[in-house]
């Protein structure tokens, strides 16, 4: 395993991901964040530079993985790399990028242009798991761009998932990903309400998931959220404010290919409301505080008015 490895986004999923690849033999080099004690806590226990500018992550690096938060951010790392601004395509020639955030697809389609311009490659390795699987290396892998690249890298990313699935073209990981969270986000939201109308009606919430877990509203939002909604556990494995965000890059695909999709705007306007009042670093269970009697502040409110 002689290609030297960076990562570029060292939060939750990076980090772990840069632990993964370390721990199996790749010589992870360089990793940058925007926190710069987050990169530097990580380099150290890595054994790999924190890097202050995004060309020195290149110079140090074969492979760069990004783990970035939204398009903004992704544009900013493949800058144009013009005199005097940093950018991850500063002497990028015969480099391999492995773009693995939730970002709108036109996005990863500029990317891969200015890459080949830059004489680099790119790749959609977008993500459908959460942090115990970054770590472990069971990730599940939606992948598109040139197949080819997709060949090349494809040792790395198998050492990443336990399944992966090559899509097609430069966009269309990013819109099966988007799809992906889209419904995902809808199946928690009604989740949220079942429970929550359950507990208004007074029913035992454990006895009503074992029965929705034999019927038809079994899902496995079901499985990885239901018993944390019961008892408020809303540690952050996949963020509200997360939610929000790829329910809204669904929604701009909806709107481009002139669909009305009511579901996924409801979903999308109860997550943004929890960023709104402060409940976006929640895990994405947390959409079932705005749904329980009583939990919220905006609800309890409500609830005296109408006394």
């Amino acid at each position: 395993m002689t290609e030297r490895i960076a990562v570029v986004g060292v939060g939750r999923m990076g980090a772990n991901m840069a632990r993964r690849l370390k721990d199996i033999g790749f010589p992870v080099t360089a990793v940058h964040d925007v926190r710069t004690d987050t990169a530097q806590e990580i380099a150290k226990e890595l054994g790999a530079e924190a890097c202050s500018t995004l060309a020195r992550v290149t110079e140090l690096a074969d492979v760069i993985l990004t783990v970035v938060t939204d398009d903004p951010a992704m544009r900013q790392v493949f800058a144009p790399p013009t005199p005097g601004r940093d950018s991850l395509l500063r002497n990028a020639r015969g480099k391999i990028f492995i773009n693995c955030a939730t970002i709108s697809p036109k996005v990863h389609v500029e990317v891969e242009k200015i890459c080949r311009k830059a004489g680099a490659e790119s790749l959609e390795a977008c993500m459908a798991s959460s942090i115990t699987q970054a770590r472990e290396g069971t990730l599940y892998l939606m992948c598109a761009g040139a197949e080819s690249t997709f060949n090349r890298v494809r040792p790395i990313l198998e050492k990443l998932s336990s399944s992966m699935r090559y899509v097609g073209k430069a966009g269309q990981a990013a819109m099966v990903k988007a799809l992906v969270n889209m419904v995902m986000n809808i199946n928690t939201a009604g989740l949220a309400e079942g429970l929550g109308l359950g507990a208004a009606c007074k029913l035992d919430l454990t006895m009503l998931r074992e029965v929705f877990s034999q019927t038809g509203a079994s899902s496995r939002v079901l499985q990885t959220d239901g018993e944390d909604m019961q008892n408020r556990e809303h540690s952050c494995f996949f963020s509200a404010a997360h939610a929000a965000k790829d329910s809204g890059i669904a929604l701009n695909l909806a709107k481009e290919k002139g669909l009305q999709l009511p579901l996924a705007a409801a979903t999308f306007k109860q997550y943004s409301l929890m960023r709104k009042e402060g409940l976006g670093e929640l895990d994405k269970s947390g959409i079932a505080e705005l749904t329980f009697k009583g939990r919220h502040k905006s609800r309890k409110n409500k609830s005296r008015k109408k006394k």
